[in-house]
């Protein structure tokens, strides 16, 4: 370790000497999964610190309906949020993309790392082991998310598309049930993987756009796709110069960038909204934006790129962009 790494680390060690550090999670599979990843990165930066799982179940996670009924994306995280302002948990793990844009964050805390980005193409999971391609006009696909929805629509709008609500491994046993509705669901290709059951992706989705033609199917992901937040209160600095120990940069700058754009675009749950960035070859980076009508027959696209230490402009020209394309018009229809 390096002399500063040394300073947190007994600066932490002496904050936690009278009970373990508290990292607060959702009660999923595939959020326990997350929480251990942070446990063990935690330990691994501080050795001999204790650390507690603090498990809770959401609004969302209990809610069987549609998700803009109950308030939107905001009941992923306002349990564990209140646990972290009354000092319940001292950090709270998150998917980045279960976050709201159009919610600030409560007062007086922030996400202080950033893990690195992982894969974020969606996934086709079949009954029967085939590919969107495969399915006959009518077939019943899988998705609570409006964004899959939308582009589903694009490319195969002869397809039907029925909510499914529950964690990955819910989700897989009823699309495994022979009597249930579902012929395939649209997945995060990293949730399997978080899960163990990387095997069950039968086709995976480009997330680059294509113009749709019979047959191809492309998925921009969803802003913050396959990134894991780490949430913390400000006032806390012991444990917010720890978690800069492990903050991965280059996603802290993609993050920024997408969010940026999310939050001046001020979609809500109910929006199907895409977006992605990344470092080109030459060093800058890239960022697009797509903002869709909920069946996916209208939507706007843009793009620019930018330099890699203001990532913050970059995602407001994208959403300025597509708010001058119509991306207002499109938004407030799916409030309806």
């Amino acid at each position: 370790m390096s002399t500063s790494t040394d300073t947190v680390a007994a600066v932490v060690i002496e904050r936690f000497t009278d009970g373990p550090l508290r990292v607060g999670t959702r009660t999923s599979p595939m959020a326990m999964h997350q929480a251990e990843q942070v446990s063990a990165l935690l330990t691994g930066r501080v050795p001999g610190l204790a650390v507690e799982l603090v498990p809770m179940e959401t609004s969302a996670d209990l809610w069987p309906g549609d998700l803009a009924e109950l308030g939107g994306k905001g009941n992923f995280t306002k349990e564990i949020d209140r646990a972290l302002i009354s000092g319940r948990v001292d950090v709270a793990v998150h998917c980045m993309k279960d976050v709201p844009g159009d919610v600030p964050l409560p007062e007086g805390t922030c996400f202080g790392a950033y893990l690195a980005r992982e894969d974020v193409h969606d996934i086709v999971v079949t009954r029967d082991g085939g590919t969107l391609a495969d399915l006959k006009s009518g077939a019943v696909v899988g998705t609570s998310s409006v964004r899959r929805r939308a582009q589903l629509g694009m490319y195969r709008p002869d397809l039907r598309t029925e909510r499914v609500r529950g964690n990955v491994n819910t989700r897989l046993k009823k699309l495994d049930d022979p009597d249930g509705p579902y012929e395939a669901l649209i997945l995060a290709r990293a949730g399997l993987r978080r899960i163990g059951m990387a095997e069950r992706a039968h086709e995976v989705l480009p997330v680059e756009f294509v113009t749709a033609v019979a047959g191809a199917v492309a998925m921009v992901p969803a802003v913050g796709a396959g990134v894991i937040g780490i949430q913390a209160r400000t006032a806390d600095t012991p444990v917010m110069r720890l978690l800069e120990e492990f903050s991965h940069g280059p996603t802290s700058v993609h993050i920024l960038a997408e969010r940026t754009m999310l939050h001046m675009l001020r979609g809500h749950c109910n929006s199907p909204i895409a977006g992605h960035c990344h470092t080109t070859a030459d060093g800058k980076l890239g960022l697009f934006g797509m903002v869709f009508n909920r069946d996916g027959s209208e939507f706007v696209r843009a793009q620019a790129w930018g330099p890699a230490d203001d990532p913050a402009t970059l995602g407001s020209r994208v959403a300025a962009d597509l708010l001058d394309r119509g991306a207002r018009h499109l938004i407030a229809a799916t409030r309806k």
